[in-house]
């Protein structure tokens, strides 16, 4: 039994917690334990009150997010040997978990899940119905085709996992105070905390919120709306269950994913708990609004057991005992969601030296691993490996309450939905953040999701089917794409770039700051590149356009989902080197479109008295002029590697823009194209995207980056160093360019690669190759595995296809075509 120390130890500390969850205690075991001293831990009430205490406590190494695995897998592996090392019993039962497939959809799901998993640590595998009977024999075999198994699964006591990290944590020097609550948060100028508690004030380097479903009230104090909201959930026990009772061994945990609800044994009867549909869920909506009631620490909501009486009848069909078994309790208690049920971890943008671990849906198995990771972070300075979509900067100021609201309810009633490649998902959409261009296009096409824009995956013509129809194998996109493919290697088309994240830097240290942050030189005025920005380790952190519009004046793009991921890391750099700049977002303020395909020039020189000839606005050039009376800044550059601009400009212009080039072009056959044509075009190409062939996980050299980082350049930009002993020590692996012979799937990235009968390395991403009317994919191999001509194999659904390393690109680049006919010399198309 733990014992409270009211009193404040301290008034100074490196890092204060705030939150005595199975998330707080594991940051605290992991701080201290990595050898960091002053860790101080303030809990409100006692340690695991909230979400904690009342947890089903299941443990999976299953995750269809491929680093969120190393998650899942290093918990796993602490809660194995925490009881040796703390003296503590933590409650740990591993008999394995199964996901039942009940139609062929999903069976196809779980083989596109195995794709992924053969280049992990976890055990893993695709089993037969009879496999399924063997290790649950309590089962109603009628619908059950497939089963995918993890030998290590299970479940842990919550509370007990959380004492032994506690005890681990106090054993290493941390210090966890309760019951004593934060009152007031005050952000000092030299970037330290004051940490305001009843017992006086602490003194903090930084601060991280593991507050759970408390984490929005922590939040406010310093003028943050974390996009976190209470759900209600609930899961019932039964009593003793004869046919448990007389099992040999414990059975695994079921996860029937069509009836929506999990299920293990405890002790000898059964533990159940449903995810409701988004209608019949229930939110507490109240504690956004009005804050958490003061008393709140281990109570319990009032339970409903009409609300999940269809999920028990489903439940019962697929494990008949339970018809017979007496539910002696229901647990009916708050969890946190955030609008996509991934939490957010990491440091907060906006705000120095201020951590969050909040929006948990699954505290505990992510607890082991979270701490880890945040430790590490914290300690090293970067991510130990690359979590974006964990990034507490994904939600800006466009994720409102409501649209909070709508989303975690789809999430939770979507919990055990199939998972498709190019997954959509419509509730809260849209959001304020839309495009000019957003009423004009929205029923001409589907629209995807990108940090709340809505931007055209694909456009309808008459006879398409039209709208979001998922699947794992080609489908209603599939023609339309390659229409749209078609039209701009041959004529001409216009895509709405708008979500770009972009950024104007100015000031007396601007060049000097991208000097020190860019591996690549600084573009002269008039000029654009693309840069990167590497972390100490020499790891990919970002990838950015960069134009000098001005002397000292910068314009920087990104991508949409690395926004304020990119400008965070910016803003800290600045902050460190006391640089003298002025940075502003503009990404909200700025349309974007792009133009692109043999006859882009042609159109808008109608348009501009601008001489736009090659000679004059030659490639990677960027200036300020007016098409049709409307100022943009026009950058001769284009990720489908064909002649091509990026027109920026006020939003206010995006209709009036797009319409004066739509009507220019009619003659030249001027039509729309969307993201995945985008995406088919920039691969054949052999252009890398950022979040697939390269992040925190790669280093820019086995990317094949080689071009943009300038290693002799005289400034020392961050992960240099890191970069020259890499290169010294030479690569282990390499990023190729695959071709493969494929029928009705395409590779989408993180597959398997198969050589002679083992798994060699994965896939980045991939798509159909229009010209060569065959699969094409990026992928990772070891250097002895490189070569062009190499035969591999490449894992879709199940099978392996033939693949071969192809010398890139597979299309020439435009500006590389009309070199070589200048040399008089053939290009490849």
């Amino acid at each position: 039994k733990e014992t409270p120390s009211r009193s404040l130890v301290k008034d100074r500390a490196d890092t204060v917690i705030i939150g005595g969850g199975c998330i707080g205690v594991s940051l605290a075991y992991h701080l201290a334990k990595a050898g960091l001293k002053d860790v101080v831990l303030l809990e409100k009430s006692e340690l695991t009150a909230g979400s904690t205490w009342h947890a089903a406590g299941l443990t999976t190494y299953f995750h269809p997010g491929i680093n969120l695995k190393k998650i899942h897998y290093y918990s796993i592996k602490l809660y194995e040997k925490l009881e040796e090392e703390t003296g503590q019993a933590v409650g740990f039962h591993q008999p394995g978990s199964i996901r039942i497939a009940s139609t062929p959809t999903r069976v196809d799901e779980f083989k596109y899940q195995m794709t992924r998993t053969g280049w992990h640590s976890t055990e893993q595998y695709l089993i037969t119905p009879e496999k399924v009977q063997e290790l649950f024999p309590l089962l109603n075999m009628d619908k059950v085709l497939a089963g995918l198994y993890n030998p290590g699964d299970g479940h842990i006591d919550p509370y007990s996992l959380t004492m032994a990290l506690a005890a681990g944590a106090r054993k290493y020097g941390a210090q966890l105070n309760y019951p004593v609550q934060v009152t007031n948060l005050n952000s000092r100028s030299d970037g330290t905390w004051e940490v305001e508690t009843p017992f006086g004030v602490i003194q903090a380097k930084r601060i991280v919120n593991t507050a759970g479903f408390w984490a929005r009230d922590v939040g406010k104090m310093i003028g943050l709306q974390h996009p976190v909201i209470p759900v209600h959930h609930q899961y019932v026990v039964t009593s003793t269950i004869p046919e448990v009772k007389a099992l040999k061994s414990e059975l695994p945990v079921i996860r029937d994913l069509e009836g929506s609800y999990y299920l293990r044994q405890e002790r000898d009867g059964l533990l159940f708990g449903p995810y409701e549909s988004q209608e019949k869920m229930k939110l507490q909506d109240s504690w956004v609004t009005d804050g958490v009631p003061p008393g709140f620490g281990k109570e319990l909501f009032e339970s409903d057991l009409d609300r999940i009486m269809e999920y028990i009848e489903t439940a019962m069909e697929m494990v008949p005992v339970l018809k017979k078994a007496d539910i002696i309790n229901t647990i009916a208690g708050p969890i946190t969601y955030s609008p996509d049920i991934l939490p957010m971890v990491g440091p907060h943008l906006g705000v120095r030296n201020y951590w969050v671990a909040i929006g948990f849906g699954y505290g505990i198995i992510h607890a082991g691993g979270i701490g880890k990771y945040l430790s590490d972070w914290i300690l090293e300075g970067e991510p130990p490996f690359d979590l974006i979509e964990l990034d507490p900067n994904r939600y800006g100021k466009w994720t409102t309450t409501e649209y909070t609201a709508a989303k975690a309810r789809e999430s939770y009633g979507f919990n055990n939905i199939v998972g498709y490649p190019k997954e959509e998902r419509f509730a809260g959409r849209p959001t304020e953040r839309t495009s000019g261009l957003y009423n004009l296009l929205k029923s001409k096409c589907s629209m995807g999701f990108h940090a709340g824009w809505e931007q055209p995956h694909w456009f309808y013509k008459p006879g398409d089917e039209t709208g979001y129809k998922p699947s794992f194998r080609r489908t209603n996109w599939f023609d339309p794409v390659g229409r749209e493919y078609k039209q701009v290697m041959e004529k001409v088309g216009v895509i709405d770039l708008s979500p770009f994240g972009k950024f104007k830097i100015k000031g007396s240290d601007s060049v000097k700051l991208l000097d020190h942050l860019f591996a690549n030189v600084v573009p002269k005025v008039g000029s654009t590149n693309i840069s990167h920005m590497l972390t100490p380790r020499g790891k990919v952190y970002a990838e950015l356009t960069v134009s000098q519009l001005h002397p000292g004046e910068f314009m920087l793009v990104t991508g949409s989902g690395s926004e304020l991921h990119d400008l965070r890391w910016i803003e800290e750099k600045v902050i460190r080197g006391g640089y003298k700049v002025e940075i502003e977002n503009i990404t909200d303020e700025m349309g974007v479109l792009g133009i692109a395909g043999p006859y882009a020039r042609q159109v808008l020189q109608k348009l501009t008295n601008e001489d736009l000839s090659d000679g004059s606005f030659k490639f990677l050039q960027s200036r300020h002029l007016k098409l049709s009376d409307i100022a943009v800044t026009a950058i001769r550059i284009s990720y489908t590697g064909e002649l091509g601009w990026e027109l920026y400009h006020r939003k206010e212009d995006s209709v009036a823009l797009y319409s004066a080039i739509m009507e220019a072009g009619q003659k030249e056959g001027i039509d729309n194209f969307g993201t995945y044509a985008l995406n088919a075009l920039r691969l054949e190409k052999g252009f890398r995207a950022w979040g697939a062939e390269m992040n925190c996980d790669t280093n820019p050299l086995e990317a094949g980056l080689d071009y943009f980082v300038k290693l002799n350049k005289p400034a020392d930009f961050t992960g240099k160093q890191a970069l020259k002993q890499i290169k010294e020590k030479g690569l282990k692996r390499r990023l190729v360019y695959l071709i493969m012979e494929t029928d009705n799937v395409d590779p989408e990235g993180n597959e398997s690669v198969w050589h002679n009968g083992k798994v060699v390395g994965n896939t980045t991403s991939g798509s159909f190759s229009y010209s060569a009317q065959r699969s094409l994919a990026f992928a990772y191999v070891p250097i002895e595995l490189s070569n062009t001509g190499q035969k591999l194999e490449v894992e879709l659904l199940g099978k392996n296809y033939p693949a071969t390393i192809i010398q890139e690109p597979l299309v020439q680049t435009e500006p590389t075509r009309t070199r070589l006919q200048r040399k008089g010399e053939s290009h490849k198309i």
